[in-house]
């Protein structure tokens, strides 16, 4: 089954169905009380253990982007299973086009999800996104909340 999700945000609020189909349902909150302008779509909605998720973001970020630095923490089934961080952006040489985004620029981008590289078995997630302008985690640009259920196993 294919399906699309996409979702515009500009302020802070409740929580939102991003996706569901037989397979999976995604939705999200903002981790923070700040208005955001956001915008995220993915296609299929389906199991990422068996697909790539073609994906695309446009976003207006609130500090410039000459440094960044994503944090990923997911929960499945209430026990932490993973705790990821990478830098993205250094400054110089850096090979995604949001690095170097100036505040109150529009970042448009896109990219794959693959999903081979990790499985998720039936449960459900929570999958917390933190991106920082700054190697010390003090000046957080975006925070995202996810809670991802996974109806079926795919093994």
């Amino acid at each position: 089954m294919f399906g699309l999700f996409l979702f515009i945000l500009f302020t802070p609020g409740g929580s939102e169905l991003l996706c569901m189909s037989s397979e999976l349902e995604l939705s999200y909150t903002f981790c923070d009380a700040t208005d955001h302008v956001f915008m995220f779509n993915v296609t299929p909605c389906g199991i990422i253990n068996k697909s790539v998720w073609k994906s695309s973001l446009t976003w207006i970020p609130r500090n410039d982007i000459t440094f960044l630095k994503v944090i990923f923490n997911v929960w499945y089934d209430g026990v932490k299973a993973l705790h990821w961080k990478e830098v993205l952006c250094y400054g110089a040489d850096d090979e995604y086009t949001i690095c170097g985004a100036l505040k109150g620029e529009t970042v448009a981008t896109s990219f794959d999800i693959k999903g081979a590289r990790t499985t998720f078995p039936k449960g459900n997630y929570t999958i917390i996104l933190q991106a920082f302008s700054d190697d010390s985690d003090n000046n957080m640009v975006i925070c995202l909340n996810f809670t991802m259920i996974v109806k079926q196993d795919t093994f």
